[in-house]
């Protein structure tokens, strides 16, 4: 994942337009219970259910982001999906746009887009339908559960300038009665046929006016239970913990304050030794020049080139030391300031 998508956890929301074009695919007679297991700060999900009568639920790791979705009027829990249950097929619809990443950890090595599907696809009742946004070439991994499944699948190409952005494409589908059984030759040839679309450079782009509709079916409200510790809780509680108060006298002992004035003027090695040693770090200026400044010590190599007289070349290197200076501004500008370089975001 790229770096900005790090900081996002992942999070890259359906535009407002693709979202419309999915509600012309959907039609229901009657209420029914609707899931979106990334629902993110829930502009995308909100769309596909205006004018609905249905139960909207999601789960968003970010606490913002989960503030904001229930802001919109869904049920939404602050928890990581792995951590949540739901009772089995008892979802009408799963809308499911997961993480473009590989699973973290030593011994991981899936897509997160197969993960999330494999964790909640039974969720959604017979009959239910599946609205899955993803990179088209994670397609493949995900084609064997899709063709074992679901029924009726249908694979359009995203045309918005994010979604090109990321390549993203839609898989509509409905979920296959429990019992149903499927041949090998013909999930063979279901995976095959997702497999290829995964690389097809002609797929069909999702339209304005579809010429099908997917029927969602009824069903109940749902409970979402988490299973997982509830960290933002954790986080409030523990200054008030007595373990905490006495650890933190060992693990964050307060920084020394600097008072007073030199006897004699400070020159340059003195303020390099002031400034890594975060005598010279805080809160500065006013408005939007107000900033934080951190200072740090940064190693540098030097590497030069030597020719002796009969043609010997000898390659130096030199190491040496320099001080950073990381500024934050209140406008949310940042700076990275050396002798050597100053990058800007």
């Amino acid at each position: 994942m790229r770096l900005h998508g790090k900081t996002r956890l992942g999070f890259f929301p359906l535009p407002l337009p693709e979202a419309q074009r999915l509600k012309n695919c959907l039609t229901s007679a009657s209420a029914f219970s609707a899931l979106d297991p990334c629902v993110g700060d829930g502009l995308a999900f909100a769309h596909l259910l205006h004018d609905v009568t249905a139960h909207r639920y999601g789960i968003e790791i970010d606490a913002n982001r989960a503030e904001q979705a229930r802001a919109l009027g869904i049920e939404t829990l602050q928890a990581n999906a792995m951590d949540v249950r739901c009772p089995a097929e008892a979802v009408s619809l799963l809308y499911l746009n997961p993480p473009y990443d590989w699973e973290s950890g030593e011994s991981n090595n899936q897509r997160l887009e197969s993960v999330f599907l494999e964790h909640s696809f039974r969720w959604l009742k017979a009959g239910g339908v599946l609205l899955f946004v993803i990179p088209q070439l994670r397609l493949a991994k995900c084609a064997r559960l899709l063709s074992e499944h679901f029924v009726d699948l249908r694979v359009f190409r995203l045309t918005e300038p994010t979604c090109l952005e990321y390549k993203q494409i839609v898989v509509l589908a409905t979920r296959c009665r429990r019992h149903s059984k499927i041949t090998d030759a013909a999930l063979l040839d279901g995976v095959r046929y997702l497999e290829a679309l995964a690389t097809n450079a002609d797929l069909e782009p999702l339209g304005d006016n579809p010429e099908f509709q997917y029927e969602i079916p009824a069903s109940k409200p749902v409970v979402l239970t988490h299973l997982g510790i509830p960290l933002d809780e954790v986080e409030d509680l523990l200054l008030e913990s007595a373990a905490y108060r006495q650890a933190g006298r060992v693990l964050l002992p307060k920084l020394n304050d600097v008072k007073g004035r030199p006897l004699t003027p400070l020159h340059g090695g003195h303020l390099g030794l002031l400034c890594t040693a975060g005598m010279l770090n805080g809160v500065f200026g006013e408005g939007e020049a107000r900033h934080i400044a951190h200072w740090r010590s940064v190693k540098f190599t030097d590497h030069w080139e030597e020719e002796e007289e009969d043609g010997t070349k000898i390659l130096h290197d030199r190491e040496r030391f320099s001080h950073e200076l990381t500024l934050v501004f209140a406008n949310g500008k940042t700076q990275i300031l050396t002798h050597e370089k100053k990058e800007a975001e």
